[in-house]
Order: structure tokens, then C-alpha cells, then sequence
């Protein structure tokens, strides 16, 4: 198998960076709460489509779950509204987008509650749910004196709530910023201006982690250096990378695709030398 750790100091060529700022987004990078959830959106999807044969099937969940993946990093809505015009060009019928939604987050909440409770009861390790080496990689950005935010498309109070219940809310100093009431409205991008804005610094001081195109596109596009968390939906901690998030994320221009942080001290060192 490839190196899933590729050297972060040969991706550039120009001069070498004083990194300020590291941004992180939460669900599938540093929370693995909602880990599955791809697949509880296709479940919900299934549930309108007309009955096929199991490999149609399969052709078409493997069509859904590309769509899908490519919006990761927007809110929710966009991905259903994604489905809806998937079914209306293949003269579908399916629910408004309104109904789908409430039905998905209803099957995710109930994970999420579930796995919530272990956390809260202690009969779940302290990370089991903290992507694999994140509170590590956490710490040591912290003794580089590099401040840290988290940017998520999860509803702001939540991101905050779930910082809190896995104990990584203290890294982040209050800097943790989500999607408000109408997520229609939501843009990473304005968030990440406003970061630098608020921090006084360039696109080239930045760091960025995420598993979604959206944040690393606009990484990248800000100057700064994006790094592909291509997390594993079933193991955490595996150091396998997802190969459709990692396709997706170099796609979008990620420097480096790394399956979780255990190695990651070792791939940034490079930018404190």
C-alpha cells in the first residue's frame, strides 16, 4: 500500500511559512460522533427509489454516495436537494427536501445520541469517539504557539455542545464556529476570511484539516495549506483512508491525504523546523 503519510515538505515550492493558524473542521475530522452517517443518508434515500436488482442497486448507491460526498462540508439541505434533482432527471418522485432531511437527522441523532452516552457514562474509551490521534495533534499546535479554530456545517450550538462532551473544546479557546439557524445562508468561506480577518493574518499562516472538498477547496484557494483527513466511516483509527474521500480531497486540492492523525506531528514537523 502507498505511504499514506506523504512528506507535506514537498508540496511546495515557494518560501518556507510561519504558520499562525490552524483550522479544523469537526464531524469526520475531529469527531467521529456521526462516523456512518454516508450511509444512513443512502438508507434514507433507498427508501424512495423504485426496487432494482441488487446490482443496479448497488450501481446506484455507489452514484448517490459520490453526490453525496462531494457536498461534504455543506450543510445537510444541499446534499438532500442534491437527491431530489438525482430522482426529478430520472422522472423520480421523491419527498420534499424538507421531510427527507428531518427523517436523516432523526436516524443520525439517534446514533448520536446513543454514542453520546457511552461517552457520558464512561463505558466508551475517552477517545472512542476523537478521530484517531486528533488530541495529540491538538496539543502539539498548541506548544508551536499556533492558535486554533474549529469551522463546521453542523448547527453551531451543537458543534459547541459535542466539543465539550469529547473534552476538545478547551483547545479551541471559544474560537469554534458553525452554521446558524438557516443554513441555506452558510458559507465556510466567509467564515475562513473572517478568521483571518479576526487574526490579523495572511492565507499563507494558515493550516487547514478537514474530509470535505469544501473547506479544503477554500484552503487552498485563501493560500493556505489544506490536509485531507480521509477518516475511515467504520474503524476509527484504522490508517486506512477512505479512497472516495481521498480522491475527492486531492481533487480539491488538498496538499497531503492523511487516514487519521496518528502520524501527523511527524508530517507537519517539516513547517516548524
Amino acid at each position: 500500500m502507498s505511504d499514506p503519510f506523504p512528506s507535506l515538505s514537498l508540496a511546495f515550492d515557494g518560501p518556507p511559512r510561519t504558520i499562525k493558524h490552524a483550522v479544523f473542521d469537526f464531524d469526520g475530522t475531529l469527531s467521529w460522533l456521526r462516523h456512518g452517517w454516508p450511509g444512513m443518508m443512502l438508507d434514507i434515500f433507498a427508501a424512495h427509489l423504485p426496487p432494482a436488482e441488487p446490482a443496479a442497486r448497488e450501481a446506484v448507491r455507489a452514484e448517490l454516495l459520490r453526490l453525496v460526498m462531494a457536498l461534504n462540508g455543506k450543510p445537510t439541505i444541499f446534499q438532500i436537494h442534491a437527491f431530489g434533482q438525482y430522482a426529478a432527471a430520472r422522472g423520480l418522485v421523491v419527498p420534499e427536501s424538507e421531510p427527507l432531511r428531518q427523517a436523516y437527522q432523526d436516524l443520525l441523532d439517534r446514533h448520536i445520541a446513543e454514542r453520546a452516552e457511552r461517552v457520558r457514562l464512561k463505558s466508551a474509551g475517552e477517545d472512542a469517539y476523537v478521530v484517531a490521534g486528533a488530541r495529540q495533534l491538538l496539543e502539539y499546535l498548541q506548544a508551536k504557539g499556533v492558535r486554533l479554530s474549529v469551522l463546521s456545517s453542523t448547527v453551531e450550538h451543537r458543534v459547541k455542545e459535542e466539543a465539550e462532551l469529547l473534552g476538545l473544546a478547551r483547545y479551541f479557546e471559544g474560537r469554534i464556529y458553525g452554521s446558524l439557524a438557516d443554513p441555506s445562508g452558510f458559507s465556510k468561506r466567509v467564515v475562513f476570511e473572517r478568521i483571518l480577518r479576526a487574526e490579523g493574518i495572511s492565507g499563507d499562516g494558515l493550516l487547514a484539516f478537514g474530509d470535505g472538498p469544501v473547506e479544503i477547496a477554500d484552503a487552498r484557494d485563501l493560500g493556505g495549506i489544506a490536509v485531507a483527513v480521509c477518516t475511515d466511516e467504520h474503524v476509527n483509527g484504522s490508517g486506512e483512508c477512505d479512497p472516495l474521500k481521498r480522491e475527492q480531497l486531492l481533487g480539491a486540492g488538498a496538499h497531503a491525504a492523511i487516514p487519521d492523525f496518528t502520524c501527523a506531528a511527524a508530517l507537519l514537523s517539516p513547517l516548524f523546523a
